[in-house]
């Protein structure tokens, strides 16, 4: 079993300069990573060639087989090319299980607790990165989904103009001084495609469905900006795509805003101030979870003018060949691998709203699941109509089951970082 590709860097400088070992997180179960990467080493490279600083850059894969079925030879078509610059540095599934044991053992915790940190899953895997890039002496890490492109598309009248992102110069130049910096996304803001309504799914049925499902980036007045327009994209800001605003302090971490988990970059050099990531079980909602803590850590959070675009159904892979459309048509429910991808997004939705609403406000978590549970209820069987075998009827039952464990997941949520704050700075 394959673990890693190793790479010498060269010293392309007079051994003087200072030296960022700048990481980048990648966690996907879809091969077109290996496009991503290929298609935007060079790019990565000439965003910081010119700085004043050395920049060591290394790709942390952490893949999973299980989530298509993929063949594990499909997540190492990386070119030899890109190997000559950047570090390749593969997490296989098998590796990921020993590293299980491995931090059991280092740090004399319980099996459970190990496996509470460490492990495949969306914020496991995000915690094993994140422990990777530690152990290596990463200075920041910046976490890239397998279907975001460090792109801009603005809205020039009727037609899209397109801008390449400087996605990790711009962490590079404000993360220094702060604890978190993370931009913008453009594109498929949630992957939600245009709903066509009719006399069974009406436009009060998706309502009260995208109303039983909100959480802190999906509700129904976000659904309506984001289908003002005929493809159903969000565009970028110009001033923002051209770097021209300025940098923000956000407040209200975890309250009022949270990060975005692709395009967050994290200061290793400011570890008390980083926590770990937490979803409750095949859930959702570790970049919101990640976002409550790091409210309560009074960490820097720096919003920075960059964009990534999100594919959200990968139906816009050509812009890694640089074909660049004046439009793009709008994803509807009749698109083939849609269903699918709506299923799997809705139930991980659904799994963590409950903790949500919990660690936000206990006060009124029961009428707001009380609410979410009637209107779910209400719309899901019309929903399930909205796709060729999309059955969402499930739904109502599993938002049962998680208000029934919330507080299971609660103590959970806080286990987790007493865990990781007890062995964080233990790791080198």
């Amino acid at each position: 079993m394959r673990l890693c590709s190793s790479f010498n860097y060269e010293n392309k400088g007079d051994g003087m300069k200072k030296e960022i070992n700048f990481g980048i997180g990648f966690i996907t179960g879809r091969p077109n990573i290996c496009t991503i990467i290929n298609s935007y080493y060079k790019y990565m490279i000439e965003q910081v060639k010119d700085l004043d600083v050395e920049i060591k850059l290394t790709c942390f894969i952490l893949y999973d087989l299980n989530y298509l079925n993929t063949d594990e030879n499909e997540f190492y078509k990386i070119d030899d090319e890109v190997k000559k610059y950047i570090r390749i540095k593969y997490l296989t599934p098998k590796y990921v299980k020993e590293k299980v044991e491995y931090v059991r053992k280092k740090h004399n915790l319980a099996e459970e607790e190990a496996e509470l940190l460490i492990g495949k899953g969306y914020a496991k895997a995000r915690n094993t990165i994140l422990y990777e890039a530690v152990e290596d002496g990463i200075d920041y890490l910046l976490y890239w989904d397998d279907d975001e492109y460090p792109l801009a598309a603005v809205r020039d009248g009727d037609i899209i103009k397109w801008s390449k992102q400087t996605n990790i110069l711009q962490h590079i130049k404000n993360i220094e001084n702060a604890d978190i910096t993370y931009g913008y996304r453009c594109g498929m803001i949630n992957p939600l495609p245009a709903v066509k309504f009719n006399d069974i799914i009406t436009k009060d049925v998706y309502k009260q469905f995208i109303d039983a499902i909100e959480n802190e980036v999906i509700s129904w007045n976000k659904i309506q900006y984001m289908f003002k327009n005929d493809s159903g994209i969000g565009f970028a800001d110009k001033e923002i795509s051209e770097y021209k605003k300025d940098v923000e302090e956000v407040p209200n971490i975890g309250t009022e805003n949270f990060v975005l988990g692709s395009g967050i970059c994290l200061n290793l050099t400011h570890l008390n101030k980083i926590p770990a990531f937490y979803n409750p079980p095949e859930a959702r909602g570790e970049d919101t979870f990640f976002s409550c803590t790091l409210g309560k850590l009074n960490a820097k959070v720096l919003r920075i003018p960059v964009y990534h675009f999100h594919d959200g159904f990968l139906k816009f892979t050509f812009l890694m060949d640089n074909k660049f459309p004046r439009n793009l048509k709008k994803i509807t429910t009749e698109d083939e691998g849609i269903s699918l991808r709506f299923k799997k997004t809705t139930t991980g939705w659904t799994k963590y709203k409950p903790l949500l609403y919990y660690i936000l406000n206990k006060d009124t978590y029961r009428d707001v699941m009380n609410e979410a549970k009637i209107k779910l209820s209400n719309s899901v069987e019309a929903m399930s109509t909205a796709f060729e075998n999309c059955d969402l009827t499930n739904l109502p039952s599993i938002l049962e089951d998680y208000d029934k464990n919330v507080e299971k997941h609660y103590e959970e949520y806080k286990r987790l970082n007493e865990i990781w704050d007890k062995i964080k700075y233990n790791i080198k």
